[in-house]
């Protein structure tokens, strides 16, 4: 590798910049700060920080004040503009980093502009890692994340004992292969909320005890990660934010550009949850529109 980067990551040598505290990165960068970590956080709104402020962590004024206080930066933020403009606008993280940086983004965002990144990053003898992930918020709190990862598998193995607080990382290859793996995760796990949504209506309707009908199921094929996380708060019409539906709007969106028509009709469903004025609902409230959609209140 041309540009040298610390031969060990630890907590008392390798500070740590994060930016995007929502429902799920507050509580990633909680651990990291938990494993010893010297963390600076970036956020717009600077009353987000306090809980993070009281734990330790110091807060910077931009991305690029962010930056130049550290040595790897986190992003976990809404959407590949959010991204954008924080790593590649004129004060973003790029303009921040020492040489040898390393910059990993963790949102669900588009292959290309990860790709992008990685060779602007490059050309300024940085690193640049694609990072996103899966587990929702218990995953996130609980450090039992998947997390998908593309760039160089040197800097992502580099990386590891850092992200293992958070969860488990598989390499999926170059830069963008996180995404692309993030966007597949979202079209299977799109269809899955679809489909047990309206297996828990069909079963209502036809005069079944949803949560006896989830009892029966959950241990044969229809049973999932999805069932388990989702279907008790389905059945009890709790529609909580564990990851905001106009998100997976946007994940769906950019598998059905790639012609899966499976997640152009998931799309379609959750888009309505938006419509509706529902974004900001978790998306197990997908179950809404199909409630609607059956005359069920």
């Amino acid at each position: 590798m041309e540009t040298p980067y610390p031969k060990l990551i630890t907590p008392s040598k390798t500070r740590i910049g994060w930016i995007g505290i929502g429902i799920m990165g507050s509580a990633m960068v909680s651990h990291i700060i938990d494993a010893g970590y010297l963390v600076t956080v970036y956020a717009r709104d600077f009353r987000k920080s306090k809980d993070l402020q009281t734990k330790g962590a110091r807060i910077a004024n931009s991305p690029k004040e962010l930056a130049e206080m550290s040595d790897v930066v986190f992003t976990m933020v809404g959407n590949s503009n959010d991204v954008r403009s924080l790593l590649l606008g004129d004060n973003g993280v790029l303009a921040g980093l020492n040489p040898g940086g390393v910059t990993v983004d963790m949102t669900s965002s588009k292959p290309e502009l990860a790709r992008e990144i990685y060779a602007e990053a490059r050309r300024r003898d940085y690193w640049s890692v694609d990072a996103p992930v899966s587990g929702a918020d218990a995953g996130a709190r609980e450090g039992t994340l998947a997390i998908f990862a593309g760039g160089d598998s040197e800097i992502v193995e580099w990386l590891s004992p850092v992200m293992k607080n958070m969860g488990t990382v598989t390499y999926m290859g170059v830069a963008g292969s996180g995404q692309s793996c993030k966007i597949g995760n979202q079209i299977a796990a799109g269809s899955n909320l679809v489909g047990l949504a309206e297996g828990i209506v069909f079963a209502e309707k036809a005069g079944l005890d949803p949560v006896k009908w989830l009892e029966a199921v959950k241990d044969g094929a229809a049973g999932s990660a999805v069932m388990r996380l989702f279907g008790e708060m389905m059945v009890k019409r709790d529609y909580k934010a564990t990851g905001f539906s106009e998100y997976i709007v946007k994940d769906l969106g950019m598998a059905a550009e790639a012609a899966m028509p499976g997640a152009a009709l998931s799309k379609q469903l959750f888009s309505g949850m938006v419509a509706n004025g529902d974004g900001k609902l978790g998306i197990q409230g997908v179950i809404s529109v199909i409630r609607r959609l059956n005359g069920l209140p």
